[in-house]
């Protein structure tokens, strides 16, 4: 699981295009959005799609869940586990 939270992180800071900042600099635990890492509604759009690129997992745009999943790289991590397609 340490192995996938890496790789998330790179591809939040790659997608987002987040210059100063290195997958150690992500806590897992934090949350993605307003405190933490600050990443906003947009970033979120963004982030989906690269997501779903990489780890081939889908988000949809009318699931409530979305939030819970985008929570923070903990909780992105366990969803891209359960519905990654291999």
């Amino acid at each position: 699981m340490d192995e996938l939270k890496k790789e998330i992180k790179e591809v939040i800071i790659s997608t987002l295009q987040l210059e100063d900042i290195t997958p150690e600099n992500i806590v897992d635990s934090e949350p993605l959005f307003g405190e933490g890492l600050g990443l906003d509604s947009i970033d979120a759009l963004e982030l989906g799609v690269g997501l779903k690129k990489h780890f081939g997992v889908k988000f949809s745009s009318e699931s409530a869940d979305n939030k819970k999943h985008f929570a923070s790289v903990d909780a992105l991590a366990e969803y891209i586990a359960a519905n990654r397609a291999n």
